[in-house]
């Protein structure tokens, strides 16, 4: 009889996906598969509605079970951060997730795995018995970071945002600006939204081991430095099993993206021609900024790929309560734009399926946001990336890529909130002709082939997680604490 895994995103795109990733390494290894999904308290393609739907549709051999509803707190009325909402509202459906997991033979029921910000699923998995994991949908190296950030507001009495872009000294990356920490730990440490984000990340490293969505070489100073007793003083942190990159297949993986119009544009250009520009679930700009992207890339000559938003403020939390619309190309962007650069480039409205995008032959280079799913989709299609980060760890993820891996460039300007088109132009050409540009093609497709032989059979991934298997395995002999 097969055990049965149980895997537990938190909502948004970024968690779904590659935990829906995961889920196939678990088929592979011959488990049955459920991902328990909370039911989302409203409709946003940023949380991924839609989004669960399609790869539940495109999955067939993992069961998806999605909890009872219970009512929501009220995201629209309340004063508090929406972040802090939705996990009041995850910790209230312990009791449903406990029920579920009560239906699953204690034998049948092999672990469960939870994602970073489902960590007060810890409680339930104590009470039933169950070996709990935590998936980690980003990077080791933004990982050691937060692990360590903790201690260093303890540390301190005011806020880290006053440091400005003071570097600070974290074991196992470069020196990271204060200003480029993950927002909402900026602010008073005593402030709930800080406290309550740093004892997520205390808890996400109290389970049994940290599945990674990287792979060793890609971060080895990272891994180490989660290693390290030195990391966390006083505290043994879990094992850390680098079991990435946990990257889809696109069109695929069942996906009905093959009649999407810019799979067919893309046919029609050179090789490594264009340049793809996306900015992930939640990335949206001001029409100012959209008007300056337009003006670098006409400028640039070069063939582009460009996905279009509606404007909306980056900035405040409560923009995944709007419902999204379809974007006025012609209102949006400057006049004659797209009449003007339509034998070299495509716009093309809100979404692209940018898995087959990256890994089309056309695609010469990738302006991304630094969400690391992007990374790791550019890093597996071999393609250079112009650095535009934006929100949440991006700004992390921009000074690892840049300096410790080698697969990106910055575009200068992002610190301010905005990129003049004159960047715009300099980096794409640089990118795209100039002799850095071919140097920054040649690490790349190196780091490629590293993720790919990660992933052999023999690989240091799939040794990884044949570890982590032998080490649930092996719990099941120890005597019950």
């Amino acid at each position: 009889m097969k055990q049965t895994v149980v895997l537990y995103p938190s909502a948004g795109v970024g968690h779904v996906v590659p935990m829906a990733e995961l889920a196939k390494v678990f088929l592979s290894h011959g488990y049955d598969v459920t991902m328990v999904i909370v039911p989302p308290p409203f409709k946003s393609p940023a949380l991924g509605a839609s989004q669960a739907e399609r790869i539940a549709a495109a999955n067939p051999s993992v069961s998806f079970h999605v909890l009872p509803p219970i009512p929501a707190p009220d995201f629209a009325g309340s004063a508090k951060h929406p972040f802090l909402l939705m996990l009041q509202m995850q910790r209230q459906y312990n009791h449903e997730l406990e029920s579920f997991l009560r239906s699953i033979p204690r034998k049948r029921l092999h672990s469960l795995v939870i994602d970073m910000f489902c960590a007060d699923a810890i409680d339930v998995a104590a009470k039933l018995g169950v070996p709990a994991y935590t998936f980690v949908p980003s990077g080791a190296s933004p990982l050691a970071v937060l692990t360590q950030l903790p201690a260093v507001l303890g540390s301190r009495k005011t806020g880290l945002k006053e440091l400005g872009d003071t570097p600070l000294d974290f074991l196992g990356v470069p020196p990271m600006p204060a200003s480029h920490l993950v927002a909402e730990m900026l602010v008073h440490p005593e402030d709930e939204l800080c406290r309550t984000m740093a004892s997520i990340f205390k808890r996400g490293m109290d389970t049994r081991g940290v599945l990674v969505n990287t792979f060793e070489s890609l971060e080895s100073r990272a891994v180490q430095a989660l290693r390290d007793p030195l990391c966390v003083p006083g505290k043994v942190l879990p094992p850390i099993y680098c079991v990435g990159p946990l990257v889809g297949n696109g069109a695929r993986d069942g996906e009905k993206t093959e009649s999407h119009e810019c799979l067919a544009w893309l046919d029609a250009q050179p090789e490594h021609s264009v340049v793809f520009l996306c900015f992930g679930s939640m990335g949206t700009f001001s029409e100012e900024q959209l008007e300056e992207i337009a003006i670098g890339l006409d400028k640039s000559g070069q063939r582009f790929l460009w996905v279009v938003r509606v404007p909306s403020n980056i900035d405040d939390p409560k923009r995944l309560l709007e419902k999204q619309c379809e974007p006025d190309l012609d209102a949006l962007l400057p006049e004659g734009f797209l009449e003007r650069t339509k034998d070299r480039g495509l716009v093309v409205k809100s979404w692209a399926p940018q898995v087959d995008v990256l890994n089309h032959p056309s695609t010469g280079a990738f302006v991304t946001h630094c969400g690391w799913n992007s990374t790791m989709e550019g890093v597996m299609a071999g393609v250079p990336m112009l650095c535009w980060p934006l929100y949440a760890e991006q700004k992390m993820n921009k000074v690892f890529m840049t300096e410790d891996m080698g697969v990106g460039v910055e575009m200068q300007g992002y610190t301010a909130g905005f990129i003049k088109a004159e960047e715009v132009e300099a980096k794409v050409r640089q990118v795209m002709e100039s002799k850095q540009g071919r140097e920054l093609k040649t690490r790349v497709a190196a780091r490629k082939k590293e993720a790919e032989a990660a992933l052999e059979e023999g690989g240091s991934s799939r040794a990884a997680f044949v570890q982590f298997l032998l080490d649930v395995e092996n719990l099941g002999e120890q005597p019950a604490e």
